[in-house]
């Protein structure tokens, strides 16, 4: 029988299919996960709705298809065609047998670079993963999504151990949380917290290879040649003494901590730039290129670039103008930890009105970043780095300084209005005891 793709979301009438999660002659029961598909930066498995054998698989991965385009062809369980269901292996011998992986189908890539495990019958039905051993063995993995797959093979935890509480014993991301605590051993220094991004999970590829680009890599290739080729960028950077900002937040973030917040720079960056767009309208804005109106909006969603190990994504705090230092920095945390765990929901992904990235937890001090179409504007954040400045009666200090990289659409935001828009970023974070205050009182 043939399987068409069903609809996979309001409004959706088209996807990427990036991966096959099971290939011919699998058994797969209902509501296992078959394949992984895409469209505007999220992710989405398509479930069986039926239980049998896949015998044929219509589409490659990389390629457009449709609601109702048939993209499988399968056997379903009773069918007198379909041959008696293989009886289940023997049970693999404690410490005997040397688990390998069964060969991945060609072309099937992790966001790690890494050939997937591609699954095959393995007499459970239950969505799990088969393993085949040297000696010729079979042991199953618990059913589980690519993205806690992925995870549990960052951090060495074997699924096998897991107990899983979605359906039918699948494993979900909050069941690795226990795991991924480290547990130090008795009388163990701890370990100080690594500053920065971790750089560990992010795709360096592999060399003397070519990758094709597909799902999140090819949609972030097309939104920059996209915004390249319409918008007409230039570039302006100023040098921010946030020594202030320093301060203060050394002073919020212990309370903040205790009430569960982790306070970083980027609401800081994030509360400054939702002020400064009220100053200065225009550059929260986004150009009509078929009416040839700019659109002035009157919400500022601040989109925040997340270096995610499938590629960049931009969740986007929503009504940042209203909401405090505290609030900011909460959303920062739980959009940046979606987007990450690949849980981040489409809602999360649209909307944003200017966008801010950051640089400076890897490193680097300018960049002249891509606006984020149909944006108008964009903020680069360099690295805080201590550096000595003379102050108002001339003597040398030592300060915490960071560089702001804009990008401005020169159809809509001339120079001049760009560098207003710089200095009242500026101004608010040499003044950060500011950004805690109601705007009704100066803030």
């Amino acid at each position: 029988m043939d399987f068409p793709l069903p609809p996979v979301g309001e409004g959706l009438l088209e996807v990427e299919l990036t991966r096959w999660l099971v290939r011919p002659g699998d058994a797969i029961a209902r509501g296992q996960a078959m394949a992984e598909v895409m469209s505007d930066k999220a992710s989405m498995e398509v479930p069986a709705p039926f239980a049998g054998t896949i015998t044929a698989l219509s589409a490659a991965p990389g390629t457009k298809i449709k609601v109702g385009q048939v993209i499988l062809s399968y056997t379903p369980v009773g069918d007198g065609s379909a041959k008696d269901k293989p009886t289940p292996p023997p049970p693999l011998p404690e410490g005997k047998g040397e688990l390998t992986r069964e060969p991945a189908e060609l072309g099937s890539v992790s966001p790690s670079g890494v050939s997937s495990v591609s699954p095959f019958p393995s007499g459970r039905g239950d969505g799990g993963v088969g393993l085949r051993t040297s000696n010729g063995h079979t042991t199953t993995l618990p059913p589980a999504a690519p993205s806690v797959r992925m995870l549990a093979r960052k951090f060495g935890v074997d699924l096998s151990l897991v107990r899983g509480s979605g359906p039918h014993g699948r494993i979900l991301l909050d069941d690795l949380a226990p795991y991924l605590t480290p547990r130090p051993s008795p009388g163990a220094r701890p370990a100080s917290a690594p500053s920065g991004t971790d750089t560990s999970k992010l795709d360096f590829g592999i060399a003397g290879t070519r990758q094709k680009l597909i799902g999140l890599r090819r949609r972030i290739a097309e939104h920059m040649v996209e915004s390249k080729k319409h918008i007409p960028h230039y570039s302006y950077i100023d040098e921010c003494d946030l020594t202030d900002a320093v301060k203060l937040r050394t002073q919020l973030r212990e309370p903040l901590a205790k009430a569960g917040v982790k306070l970083t720079y980027l609401a800081f960056f994030v509360k400054a730039v939702a002020r400064a767009l009220k100053e200065v309208p225009i550059v929260n804005s986004t150009y009509d290129e078929a009416a040839g109106e700019v659109v002035l909006h009157d919400k500022y969603h601040i989109g925040i670039a997340v270096a995610a190990p499938s590629g960049l994504m931009v969740p986007v705090v929503k009504d940042a103008d209203k909401k405090d230092l505290a609030t900011i920095a909460t959303d920062i945390e739980r959009l940046g930890n979606d987007a990450k765990s690949g849980k981040s929901k489409l809602d999360d992904l649209r909307g944003s009105t200017f966008t801010v990235t950051s640089v400076g937890g890897i490193g680097g001090l300018i960049s002249t970043p891509i606006i984020n179409h149909p944006e108008v504007g964009i903020m680069g954040v360099g690295k805080v780095v201590k550096r000595p400045l003379y102050d108002a009666n001339g003597a040398l200090k030592p300060s915490d300084i960071v560089y702001l990289s804009f990008s401005f659409d020169h159809r809509v935001v001339d120079g001049a209005i760009g560098a207003a828009f710089g200095n009242a970023v500026t101004r608010y974070l040499q003044t950060p005891a500011v950004l805690l205050l109601p705007e009704t009182f100066g803030g």
